[in-house]
C-alpha cells in the first residue's frame, strides 16, 4: 500500500453499509485512517456493526432508504454536518430481487429492484456531487456487476439495473471529471455473501449448492471472492493512486468475464 491510498482527514460515505461488501470496505478505511459516514435501511445492523469497530468518533452510522430522494439528501446533509465534507461516495446499496423468467417477475418487484440499485445510484450521486464541486474534488464509486457486463436467465430486473449503473457512472464522469470529480464502478462477480446465497437458492432450491459448483467452475481462480477483495478495489479507486481513471467499470470477478 502507498502512502497515497492512506484516507487520513479524508471522509467517505458507505451506502448498504451493513452488508458483506460494504461492512468489509467500511473496515478497510477505517484501518486507512477515514471517517465513515454508514447508512443502511437496517437500524439494528448498523449498531452490530458499530460494536465491531473500535473508531471512536471516525464512525457515523444513519439510517437512510437510498431510493427515497429525502433520505438521501437528509443523510447526505448530516454527513456534511458531522464532518463537513464528503471525499469518498460508495453507492453500493443493492438488492437482487426474485430469480424468475422475464415474463413470470411481478412489476413491482422488477420496479423495486430498479429504485434501489439504480434510482439509489442516481440520487447518491445527485446529492453528493454537489458537496464535491465545493470542495474541487472527490471520488466515487458505484456498485455495479459482471451482471451489468453479461446476461443470465431468470434475474432480468438484477441484469437490467446493473447495467444501468454502468451507463450512469459514465454519463456523470462525461459530466463532472472537469470539475475534479472521479466516478467509476466496479463489477464483482461471484461473492461469498448473503445475495449469492440467495441467488444460489433461487436457481436452485433443492440444491443450492449445486449453483455455486457450477458457477465456481466457470471462474478461472476456482472460486468465489471475498468482501474483503472488493472493498480492496473500492478502496484503490478512492485512492490518490487511482486519480487519472474515471469513468471506468473494474471487474473483480477472478477472471469470471472470461470464461
Amino acid at each position: 500500500m502507498t502512502d497515497q491510498q492512506q484516507f487520513t482527514g479524508k471522509v467517505a460515505l458507505v451506502t448498504g453499509a451493513a452488508g458483506a461488501i460494504g461492512a468489509a470496505t467500511i473496515r478497510l478505511l477505517l484501518a486507512r485512517d477515514a471517517a465513515v459516514v454508514a447508512v443502511d435501511r437496517d437500524i439494528a445492523a448498523l449498531h452490530l456493526l458499530r460494536a465491531t469497530l473500535a473508531v471512536g468518533e471516525r464512525f457515523c452510522g444513519l439510517e437512510g432508504d437510498v431510493s427515497a430522494e429525502t433520505s438521501v439528501r437528509d443523510f447526505v446533509e448530516q454527513a456534511v454536518a458531522s464532518f463537513g465534507r464528503i471525499d469518498i461516495l460508495f453507492n453500493n446499496a443493492g438488492i437482487e430481487g426474485l430469480v424468475r423468467p422475464l415474463t413470470e417477475t411481478p412489476l413491482a418487484d422488477f420496479r423495486r429492484v430498479l429504485d434501489i440499485n439504480v434510482v439509489g445510484v442516481f440520487l447518491g450521486m445527485k446529492y453528493v456531487i454537489p458537496v464535491m464541486v465545493k470542495q474541487g474534488f472527490g471520488a466515487i464509486v458505484n456498485a455495479s456487476s459482471t451482471a451489468g457486463l453479461t446476461g443470465a436467465a431468470g434475474v432480468c430486473a438484477y441484469n437490467a439495473s446493473k447495467h444501468a449503473v454502468i451507463g450512469l457512472t459514465r454519463s456523470a464522469c462525461a459530466e463532472w471529471a472537469a470539475k475534479g470529480i472521479r466516478i467509476n464502478a466496479i463489477a464483482p462477480g461471484p461473492i461469498d455473501s448473503r445475495m449469492m446465497s440467495s441467488l444460489e437458492a433461487g436457481f436452485l432450491p433443492g440444491d443450492p449448492g449445486a449453483v455455486r459448483l457450477q458457477l465456481t467452475g466457470r471462474i478461472p481462480a476456482g472460486r468465489y471472492g471475498s468482501a474483503d477483495e472488493v472493498a480492496a478495489m473500492v478502496a484503490f479507486l478512492a485512492s490518490d493512486d487511482a486519480l487519472y481513471l474515471n469513468g471506468g467499470v473494474f471487474p473483480v470477478d477472478g477472471g469470471y468475464l472470461v470464461h
